[in-house]
C-alpha cells in the first residue's frame, strides 16, 4: 500500500528482533536459562558453536543487557555468563518458541519435503 502509514516503532522493534532473534542468541539464552551460569567452554561444547560466533554472540546479549558477564582473574582465567534481569525476563518468550519448534519439526520437515518435490518437479518440466 504506497500510502500506508510508517510504523513508528518497527525499525526499533527490527533493531531488537534481529539482535535476540538470531539462531544462536535464542539457543543462548535457552541454554542458560536451563543450567544457570555456565562458563564460555561449556556453552561452546553444549551448543556445537564455534569460537568466533559465539564469542561475538555472547558480547552482543551482553551489549543488550541480556547477559552478564563475570571475570574471574585465576590461573587460568574463568570466565561465567549469566542471564541478567533482562534476560531472564525474555527467558518465557524463547521457552514458547523453543517448545513450538519442538512440537512441529514434523510438520516442518513434511512441509519442507513436499516443497522439495514440487521444486523438483517443476524443474525436470523446464
Amino acid at each position: 500500500m504506497p500510502n500506508a502509514p510508517q510504523c513508528a516503532d518497527c525499525k526499533r522493534i527490527n533493531e531488537v528482533l534481529s539482535r535476540v532473534g538470531d539462531r544462536w542468541s535464542v539457543l543462548i539464552v535457552i541454554s542458560l536459562a536451563q543450567y544457570g551460569t555456565m562458563r564460555f567452554n561449556e556453552l561452546k561444547r553444549h551448543l556445537g558453536i564455534s569460537q568466533r560466533m559465539l564469542s561475538l554472540t555472547l558480547r552482543e546479549l551482553e551489549r543488550d543487557g541480556l547477559v552478564s558477564r563475570t571475570y574471574h582473574p585465576t590461573i587460568p582465567p574463568k570466565v561465567e555468563y549469566d542471564l541478567t534481569e533482562l534476560g531472564q525476563s525474555f527467558r518465557e518468550p524463547v521457552r514458547a518458541l523453543g517448545l513450538w519448534a519442538l512440537d512441529n519439526l514434523a510438520r516442518i520437515d513434511a512441509a519442507r519435503e513436499r516443497y522439495d518435490a514440487e521444486a523438483k518437479n517443476i524443474q525436470k518440466s523446464a
